[in-house]
């Protein structure tokens, strides 16, 4: 069976695109993570499933900022608003809290929103399925790959 990180370098091998793979001991913050990489905390993608309204969703910040969950309210307009639980992201992705990829379809079955502080940065660095793989890769590839809507809903 094929792991979502094998998922991910296949796609990213089928389209061409560079990416350096690194692995690390296992982390559970993104400042771990971050040191783990050798990069900026700014450059890692945060990716955190939300429920909105009646639907889960995929968002995705830079690791240095927090989500504004006014700007995703009025963005769908709706007053429900959570983090999804971790029961919730094991049943949906087989993942653990910290190992989500910024990936919606059709490595995890979510629209995704990218937050337009990840785009102002060259590169993005993201736990690739597991808290010991970290993928970092071109921001425009990465955009250009996963297609997703951007808005602003971080502080």
């Amino acid at each position: 069976m094929e792991t979502v990180l094998d998922h991910i370098k296949s796609l990213l091998s089928a389209r061409g695109m560079h990416y350096r793979e690194v692995h690390h001991a296992p982390t559970h913050t993104s400042e771990e993570s971050a040191r783990a990489r050798g990069e900026d905390v700014s450059i890692g993608g945060k990716a955190l499933l939300m429920k909105v309204g009646e639907d889960y969703k995929l968002f995705v910040l830079s690791a240095a900022r927090k989500i504004d969950s006014r700007q995703i309210k009025t963005r769908f307009g709706t007053k429900k608003l959570r983090f999804a639980t971790t029961e919730e992201l094991q049943d949906f992705t087989g993942l653990v809290p910290g190992s989500v990829p910024p990936f919606g379809r059709p490595i995890l079955p979510f629209d995704l929103y990218v937050d337009s502080s990840v785009t102002k940065n060259e590169r993005i660095a993201f736990n690739a399925g597991s808290l010991t793989t970290s993928i970092i890769m071109g921001c425009r590839d990465y955009l250009a790959l996963v297609s997703p809507e951007v808005f602003d809903f971080s502080l």
